[in-house]
């Protein structure tokens, strides 16, 4: 669950009940107060897919007139944690004060999520300065990641997704996934209100951090006999700015007319509907039912990976309200059948059921259920039912794999290389060789710096330099083995890996080499073009 930022590329439109609606990914990269509160610490989160904006000139639904009609003045009558003047809140509302524009693009993400999670709060009776939780997260963005392997909304983590519910499969993301998040979030939140005895400032910063570093930290002040509150622990940089900032916003919300500080307004009227569709649906598919473009639905629904839901659930949609009605009528008319396209793909030698899966962005347990195998083994000449996606794959623009390309496709400084993962690389040695940081990669290739990598994978990386006189050229060196040579060394030498010395040498688990043996060595050489 941590904080901070980056951005750039796409123009995206909703309509609801006859008001535009924009979200737009900036190319220039823009730093929020993370990135600047020169006190603390920070931790990147990344906004592929920018600001989702919902300018709804009249609520979907009337508000009656006793109900204050400024979503965000409605939870602001409902705080009750108490604040302080102590520096590091203080620190923390100054930056806001200062920069009224980054709650402006806060509000824009917001609009569409923000009534459903005061909604919830208020259902299960816990603080509502809990609404303005996501702002401190991931500033309400759903696409939103960080460098820490966290995601969503809520930022979440893996293993702590899992724990509270968060379905996470090729085809789905949880963690992205608004309505599931929020719900994960607040039991999460619960369950560390019950964990620390109802301290709602300790909850908040195991969020952060892990209860057991909280826990660890209260227990380390109670033998030096010290106080235990919030701000006497000693705490990751991070944590110790990230409950101050959650106070800070609350503070100026309450205060927003003592402040002078004009806080963006959001109709108090729910924007959004969820519908369960039962089973598996193409997103251009269900955007046809709804009368919207797949832009559209999958900027409501991030917590999809790929072309389609996941076959094996959550099967629920989020659309637009007034499209709700749309929807659901234009789906009781449709066949089963036409919830996805189909392809008939004749078996030829040498196909896998994973290969075939891989030809048609799709996964072998999908295969095998639709075509009722038991097991892997195929015949040539036999026919499968594949599902296949309606559209060309680069029009699913919020997808996975279009993310990705979009990030890797970000203009940056220097010259672009691809480099094509082989078996045994890490980040960490890939660094060394481009003489690039870890974090930079991951940053340039949308992952975080722990991310296992794959063989295959494509990776961007960026070089210093002028692309125009600059080129890429790979070149088999054979190098003869003098005394005293190790493996290790000889990597060194070539700046490559000892796996890849054995990989390209056949050497398995040889231990010594013999002088005079003579090894291919693959090295990428940098030339000045003619």
């Amino acid at each position: 669950m941590k904080s901070v930022v980056a951005s750039a590329g796409i123009v995206l439109s909703l309509t609801l009940g006859g008001c535009v609606t924009t979200a737009s990914v900036e190319p220039i990269a823009e730093v929020e107060p993370e990135a600047v509160s020169e006190h603390e610490g920070v931790v990147e989160i990344i906004h592929p897919v920018d600001v989702v904006e919902f300018n709804l000139s009249e609520p979907v639904e009337p508000v009656e007139p006793e109900i204050e009609p400024n979503l965000w003045m409605y939870a602001a009558a409902q705080f009750s944690f108490e604040m302080t003047d102590n520096p590091r809140l203080v620190a923390q509302r100054n930056w806001y004060l200062r920069h009224p524009s980054y709650m402006s693009r806060v509000s824009k993400r917001a609009k569409p999520f923000l009534y459903h999670i005061i909604q919830r709060i208020e259902e299960r009776g816990m603080p509502m300065e809990l609404a303005l939780l996501p702002i401190v997260e991931s500033a309400f963005d759903p696409f939103a990641y960080s460098h820490g392997s966290a995601a969503g909304m809520w930022q979440f983590i893996e293993g702590t997704g899992k724990r509270f519910g968060l379905r996470q499969s090729w085809w789905y993301d949880g963690r992205r996934d608004v309505i599931a998040s929020t719900e994960a979030a607040l039991d999460y939140l619960t369950y560390l209100h019950q964990f620390f005895d109802g301290n709602w400032l300790h909850a908040l910063a195991a969020y952060n951090s892990g209860e057991g570093r909280v826990r660890n930290a209260i227990r380390k002040n109670k033998r030096a006999g010290k106080a235990t509150d919030f701000w006497s622990l000693e705490l990751p940089r991070e944590t110790r700015a990230y409950v101050p900032k959650l106070l800070a916003l609350a503070d100026i919300l309450r205060n927003h007319e003592q402040y002078d500080f004009a806080w963006p307004s959001i109709d108090n009227s729910p924007a959004i509907a969820v519908v369960d569709v039962d089973s598996q649906i193409d997103l251009a598919v269900a955007a046809g039912f709804a009368d919207m473009t797949v832009k559209e639905l999958s900027a409501l629904n991030p917590g999809f990976n790929r072309w389609a839901t996941d076959p094996d659930g959550p099967h629920q949609l989020v659309l637009p309200i007034d499209k709700q009605t749309t929807f659901t009528n234009a789906i009781a008319k449709a066949d089963d059948s036409q919830r996805l396209n189909w392809e008939r793909h004749q078996i030829r030698s040498g196909d896998s059921l994973l290969k075939i899966a891989k030809q048609y962005h799709t996964t072998v347990d999908v295969i095998k259920q639709v075509n009722g195998l038991n097991g892997n083994m195929i015949r040539a000449g036999q026919h499968l039912l594949v599902p296949v996606a309606l559209r060309s794959l680069d029009e699913y623009v919020l997808s996975n794999e279009q993310r990705l390309e979009t990030i890797q496709s970000r203009q940056r400084q220097g010259h672009q290389i691809t480099h094509t993962v082989a078996s045994g690389d890490t980040l960490w040695d890939l660094s060394r060789h481009y003489d690039v940081s870890s974090a930079q990669i991951a940053r340039w290739n949308g992952m975080a710096p722990k991310d296992m990598l794959k063989p295959g994978q494509k990776l961007v990386i960026w070089l210093d330099g002028d692309s125009r006189h600059l080129t890429q050229v790979t070149r088999k060196v054979t190098y003869t083995v003098r005394r005293g040579d190790s493996l290790s060394r000889i990597a060194q030498k070539f700046k490559v890996r000892v796996s890849q010395l054995k990989q390209w040498n056949s050497l398995s688990n040889q231990k010594y080499l013999q002088p005079g043996q003579k090894l291919t060595v693959i090295v990428d050489v940098t030339e000045v073009a003619s």
